[in-house]
């Protein structure tokens, strides 16, 4: 056995229907959201984890806390799980970005807002640390962001950056599983639960299809 770790990203916001960046704004979810949530929780169950883990922020906690009462597990809170931050453009929409910083878009690079490499390396390190936790054929649940998540399983797989925009994104309440060998961590599946659905996230726009 080895361990394994599921990357869930939490469900539906106001703020994911306007298309407006999140970062580390504390939104909570929406109706839809809160279904999301408890049908992921319900299907993640079955996988029967051993350690849950989300972002400090509500709308990731709360996804955390529908699968907790499933399982009987409380819910550790880790800052590092958070999303990356936006600096300025928290809170507006693309179109509102695109047409106020339109060469930092095409970079998605907001101003103030956090470099995806240092998001990368924290969410990374953050999954390392609690995977140590785990017994050998420990689950984690990680429940964290869209932007977050999928850098942190680039750094965690070893990716170069320059290959980081060839993993797609991840729709709200979709799931990532990974497994550890004796080489390090590989992925056995992306955006699972809800494809073909698009995604709507604060990642980078070409990884929102």
């Amino acid at each position: 056995m080895s361990k394994r770790m599921v990357c869930l990203r939490h469900g539906q916001t106001l703020w994911n229907v306007e298309h407006r960046f999140q970062g580390h704004s504390d939104i909570p979810l929406d109706e839809t959201g809160v279904a999301q949530a408890a049908r992921a929780a319900s299907l993640l169950a079955s996988l029967r984890p051993t350690l849950i883990v989300s972002s400090d922020l509500q709308r990731a906690n709360d996804t955390a806390l529908a699968l907790g009462r499933i399982v009987g597990l409380d819910v550790a809170v880790d800052k590092a799980f958070r999303e990356r931050g936006g600096g300025q453009w928290e809170g507006l929409t693309r179109d509102e970005i695109a047409a106020r910083w339109p060469e930092e878009y095409v970079a998605w690079d907001a101003p103030d807002g956090e470099p995806v490499g240092d998001v990368a390396a924290r969410v990374a390190a953050a999954m390392r640390r609690w995977a140590a936790e785990l017994d050998d054929d420990g689950l984690l649940v990680v429940v964290s962001h869209g932007a977050a998540l999928r850098l942190g399983i680039c750094e965690l797989l070893g990716l170069p950056e320059e290959l980081w925009p060839a993993l797609g994104g991840l729709g709200n309440c979709s799931w990532s599983v990974l497994q550890e060998g004796r080489k390090g961590w590989r992925l056995l599946e992306h955006n699972a639960g809800t494809l073909p659905e698009p995604v709507s996230s604060d990642d980078r726009p070409e990884t929102q299809v």
